[in-house]
Formats: C-alpha cells, structure tokens, sequence
C-alpha cells in the first residue's frame, strides 16, 4: 500500500499571518500579546495576596476565552562570549586581559553543566466572528425574510472586521494585566513568524522577543 508523504504545512493549522494577526485555516483569528513576569518571591504577603486577587478579579471580568502560554528555551551564551572575546583582544592591561581570559571560561563551563533557560509569556486571545452580532453572536432572525438585508462583504472586509474585533479584545486584557503589573505588548507579523519559526526548529538557539 503506498503511503503518500503529507508536506508540514498539512499539520499546522495556521492559514496565513497578516498585519500582526495569525489567521487559522477556519478563519478564526488570534492576537498575541507579549507579556511580563512578576515575581512573587520579592513582595510581601499582602502585596502577594493583592496582586492574585486583582489576576482572580481580571480573569472574572473576562467574557471570551484566552490562552497564556509559557516558552521555555535555552538561552544562547555565544553572544555574550564573543563580546567578552572581544574585550579581552581589545585590553591592554595584562592583569586585567587575565581576569577577562578567565572569566569567559569560567562562563564557558558553568553554561556546560547547567542549562541556562529563558522564559516568554504570551496571552492569545481568540476571535472566530461566528455572526453579525456584538462579539460574533449570530442574529436569530436572519434568513426568515428568505434575503440576507446585510450587504456581502469582500474577504479583506470581513478580515479587517474580524481584526477590530480580536484587537479591542487584546485591549481589553493589556488593559487588565497591567492593574496587575504586568506589561504587555502586541506582537506585529514578524515578531509571530520569528515565534512559530522557534516552536518548528525547536533545535535552533534564540535570544526571544522582548518588551520594549
């Protein structure tokens, strides 16, 4: 029985990424924010119990579903190393070009026994457009007439539609986390391509996207 080869993009439900929104093979859009991390460890009792309870009463006042998700990668130390490399060329102080020379192997082997990790936190925030209505609510009443009393809209005005949409949501939870503390901002095309281009070459180091 031959078996016939799938190519990689039947697998991967992205349809197209355009002016900083990824559109699924569904039509459904997603924006994604880029977000801060607060560390808890560093703040008092009552600042923690405020913090999660603002988070609890932020997620509770939310009327769509989102997805917060973690990237975790190893961080790559060779930049660091050739600009130390660099320095240590450029220094004319022998004691000092020693301690440099030594401080770049002792960066060197520490970064061979422990895995020096990277976190990025992203919110995505889904919008599908199901209808007419406010927040994609489908009108109960339509196609009783037997006519459609709404105009057909082009692709790109529907997507331009649907777009407003995903983006007063994005708002919406900037807006939220940022009573939390946390910062965020909307990644543009480029910054999502780079993303899922990591999550596809996994093998491959980064340095990751950051907040402004």
């Amino acid at each position: 029985m031959a078996i016939s080869a799938k190519s990689t993009q039947e697998f991967v439900p992205i349809k197209e990424i355009r002016d900083g929104i990824v559109v699924l093979k569904d039509d459904s859009l997603r924006a994604i924010l880029l977000a801060s991390s607060v560390n808890l460890a560093l703040k008092s009792e009552d600042e923690q119990r405020a913090i999660l309870m603002q988070f609890q009463n932020f997620l509770n006042s939310l009327d769509f579903p989102v997805q917060i998700v973690v990237q975790s990668r190893r961080y790559d130390i060779r930049p660091y190393l050739l600009t130390l490399e660099k320095r240590e060329k450029e220094q004319n102080e022998p004691l000092l070009k020693i301690q440099t020379r030594e401080y770049i192997q002792f960066i060197r082997t520490f970064t061979e026994t422990h895995d020096i990790m990277t976190k990025n936190f992203f919110v995505v925030i889904p919008y599908s457009g199901g209808g007419a209505g406010p927040g994609g609510m489908s009108n109960p009443f339509s196609g009783l007439s037997g006519k459609s009393s709404e105009p057909k809209l082009s692709a790109q005005e529907r997507f331009e539609e649907k777009r407003t949409q995903v983006e007063q949501r994005a708002s919406v939870v900037s807006q939220g986390l940022s009573r939390v503390g946390v910062r965020t901002t909307q990644l543009g095309t480029e910054e999502i391509v780079e993303i899922f281009y990591r999550v596809f070459n996994p093998g491959e180091s980064s340095g990751g996207v950051k907040i402004g």
